[in-house]
């Protein structure tokens, strides 16, 4: 019966809580890159500050508690540049295998500073096609940065409901279940960062949608893990947020914002950027 519960509850927050930011997404596309762009930038800013102000301050505050040793934010810095470097590979992989690559396709009209916008738009560049395969592969490698890291955050709530003497009566309040309404609101905008590019990209709604829920299933199965062994540890949770917090920052910086900027060339992608990382900041504190 604990056990049901545990996989209700972390379904809501994980699943339910990415797909309904999936469904947010798709239901506010429009086929207007500027609309797309300022998407982009926002949902780029709520993951920043959560990776900033949750996922790689936890183990601090471990650190400040006693819990961790001294050294752990060096731990955690080496994690994250681990992360960092597997998503790289993961995202040359993927470039390698759809060839999303801008290609010059004229070789009497080699492109220079002064005659790039006529080349764009005389047609010597698949640059819609590449657009859209650059957003369909940074949508994929979301949707892996977020599976890998709500993996650990699931086991924080089955850990935190492990500590309850009686979980089914304390399955409402208490830790876990404060842990598990944070986790799925800050589950809502990751769902649109997956959801946006992989729409932009040529997916359809409905399966894009389906396939962002599919990327809080981790959620669920760490939960699974943290109860039944009845708390965490420390090390691997410090190593699994740090690798987590990597794998997004990649997203972040090598993938949702070049993007955004690419798709507007103005200054509104980088307000947009802001108030996402304020309403992250906010989201997570509260």
């Amino acid at each position: 019966m604990e056990y049901l519960a545990i996989i209700i509850i972390t379904f809501i927050s994980g699943v339910i809580g990415t797909g309904l930011g999936g469904v947010i997404g798709a239901v506010l596309k429009r086929d207007s890159g500027k609309i797309v762009s300022l998407l982009l930038s926002f949902a780029a800013g709520i993951m920043l500050a959560v990776v900033c102000f949750d996922l790689m301050s936890e183990p601090i505050d471990m650190m400040n508690k006693g819990e961790l040793p001294p050294l752990t934010p060096l731990i955690v810095a080496a994690a994250v540049i681990v992360g960092y470097a597997v998503v790289y590979l993961l995202n040359l992989l993927i470039d390698k295998r759809t060839n999303h690559e801008v290609k010059h396709i004229d070789k009497d009209h080699p492109a220079t500073a002064d005659n790039l916008d006529e080349l764009i738009h005389s047609n010597h560049y698949e640059t819609h096609k590449n657009a859209k395969s650059h957003l369909f592969v940074a949508g994929l490698v979301m949707m892996t940065a977020i599976a890998l890291h709500n993996l650990p955050e699931g086991m924080v709530i089955g850990a935190s409901y492990a500590s309850s003497e009686d979980l089914i009566t304390n399955l409402f309040s208490g830790s876990g279940f404060i842990m598990a309404i944070v986790i799925g609101l800050h589950n809502i905008p990751e769902g649109m960062a997956v959801s946006v590019p992989l729409i932009s990209g040529g997916m359809g709604k409905v399966k894009a949608a389906s396939l962002t829920a599919l990327s809080g299933l981790p959620t669920v199965l760490g939960a699974l893990l943290g109860f039944a062994l009845g708390g965490i540890n420390s090390v691997m949770l410090v190593l699994s947020l740090g690798f987590a917090s990597g794998a997004m920052l990649y997203v972040v910086f090598g993938e949702l914002l070049p993007e955004s900027i690419l798709m507007w060339k103005s200054k509104l992608p980088a307000f947009s950027l802001f108030a996402g990382v304020i309403a992250g900041f906010l989201l997570v504190m509260f």
